[in-house]
């Protein structure tokens, strides 16, 4: 059935201008983003077979990669390249959010809450610092490195770059395991040690290095991996 032959409250464009945005279902709101199905699925069915693949829930759909989406009847590059490009901007909006400028940071949770928003159901990692002043308030953040399922290399040189750019005084680094072990790797912990000299050449403290999932942190500091 195309959505033209359904009820004007069934219609995803008609219930919004009716009823707002929170009035509809997922796979309604990404029927929107489509605007079009197939000749055999109208775009909410399109949908539906979306997030049928990404076992029902947003997380799934955010760590669909391009291809996985393209995989669905009725969705190639240019509607593929909306739903990613809108749920970008969904990350970035609530990675806006957890931590306030003028507000210090004294903990590894507070790291995790204020990077799970960037870093949640992502399938590859990612490697970020959060870069403080004296009192320890995030003046900066930068992504440093992007990497595979297992590893994310990071350009020592140009890190330090960044780091004496911004005139930070501390930092924090941060990044994701795709997995649920938060635990870190031999070369996770080199890759401190190597950072963690570095800085003390500059007189900068390296605060903590904290590794993610979508449901747990581990911190170096915490765990006196090395001594902050």
């Amino acid at each position: 059935m195309k959505i033209k032959d359904l009820s004007e409250s069934e219609r995803p464009r008609e219930k919004m201008l009716q009823s707002g945005a929170a009035a509809l279902s997922n796979g309604e709101l990404i029927a929107i983003l489509l605007r079009t199905g197939t000749s055999k699925m109208n775009a909410v069915q399109t949908a539906q077979t979306l997030l049928s693949l990404a076992g029902g829930k947003l997380s799934g759909l955010f760590a669909l990669d391009m291809k996985s989406i393209c995989s669905v009847p009725g969705i190639k590059t240019d509607k593929a390249l909306t739903l990613i490009s809108a749920m970008e901007l969904g990350r970035r909006f609530l990675s806006e959010q957890p931590v306030a400028r003028g507000k210090p940071i004294v903990s590894p949770r507070m790291v995790f809450d204020e990077m799970l928003p960037r870093l949640k159901a992502i399938r590859h990692e990612e490697c970020w610092i959060l870069l403080l002043n004296n009192a320890h308030c995030r003046i900066g953040r930068e992504r440093i490195g992007v990497g595979d399922m297992r590893s994310t290399p990071v350009d020592m040189k140009n890190l330090l770059r960044i780091i004496l750019d911004k005139k930070a005084s501390a930092v924090i680094m941060v990044h994701n395991h795709p997995g649920s072990d938060p635990h870190p790797s031999s070369a996770d912990i080199k890759l401190t040690d190597r950072l963690h000299q570095a800085l003390e050449t500059f007189g900068i403290t390296l605060l903590d290095h904290v590794i993610i999932t979508d449901s747990a942190f581990y911190s170096f500091a915490d765990e006196k991996v090395y001594s902050a």
